[in-house]
């Protein structure tokens, strides 16, 4: 049953599109963003993480990725850009290793193309590296907009993206639900005026995405389909 801060189940508006964050909501993509990041690491001579580290570097895009990974003496931004530059290219290889869809994530983008929603992919993932994994593990669930992060774009939570995405799909913000795993999904939801829902399978804690804004909590894919009707 979904759960909104009281733990009851709530009214919602008609909704014409469901978005998602990509990595920590659809995939579980952590081992191969770990193996990648500490390949880079390694490379440099400086000490890798345990894969659970990565939980709390995620979620702000590549180059925060690298900036948390790297030793806490390192603040010069042109290292980080080039290890986050070579993260890139080192996840260019490894991105499909391990990575796979949570359980119920397949079933659950099946039902919801059959009641005729429109489904996007809102990411701070690189926009290119977002499109492969789209097409790659979920071939025949085609979306209708997939948006990975890119330059002229300020990442989430700014509310750019969102707004893109609304303009792509066809139809006002109110009218999408947008699903992510993190504090930064909750509040790109809430300051673009899409309707944020936190899903507790991803990377963060309940606490987090209720703290930033949250309106409904869910434990597992199919319970989106009973906050829906």
């Amino acid at each position: 049953m979904p759960l909104n801060k009281s733990h009851k189940t709530i009214s919602t508006p008609d909704f014409q599109a469901v978005v998602f964050d990509l990595d920590g909501t659809l995939l579980n993509t952590l081992d191969d963003i770990a193996d990648s990041m500490n390949t880079v690491l390694d490379n440099r001579g400086w000490p890798g993480h345990p894969v659970q580290r990565y939980q709390n570097f995620v979620g702000d895009g590549v180059y925060k990725l690298a900036e948390r990974s790297l030793p806490p003496e390192i603040a010069d931004e042109e290292v980080i850009r080039e290890c986050a530059q070579e993260f890139k290219t080192v996840y260019g290889h490894k991105w499909k290793l391990k990575t796979a869809p949570y359980p119920g994530i397949p079933d659950l983008l099946r039902r919801l193309g059959q009641c005729g929603l429109k489904l996007g992919i809102l990411s701070n993932k690189p926009h290119a590296a977002t499109l492969q994994v789209a097409v790659y593990f979920f071939p025949e669930q085609p979306f209708d907009t997939v948006l990975g992060q890119e330059d002229q774009r300020p990442p989430k939570p700014d509310p750019a993206g969102a707004l893109e995405m609304s303009r792509g799909l066809g139809i006002p913000l109110h009218t999408i639900l947008y699903c992510g795993d993190s504090g930064v999904d909750m509040q790109t939801g809430s300051r673009s005026g899409m309707y944020p829902v936190g899903v507790l399978w991803g990377y963060r804690t309940a606490e987090e995405l209720l703290d930033s804004g949250a309106k409904t909590l869910i434990r597992q894919p199919l319970e989106l389909m009973d906050l829906l009707g």
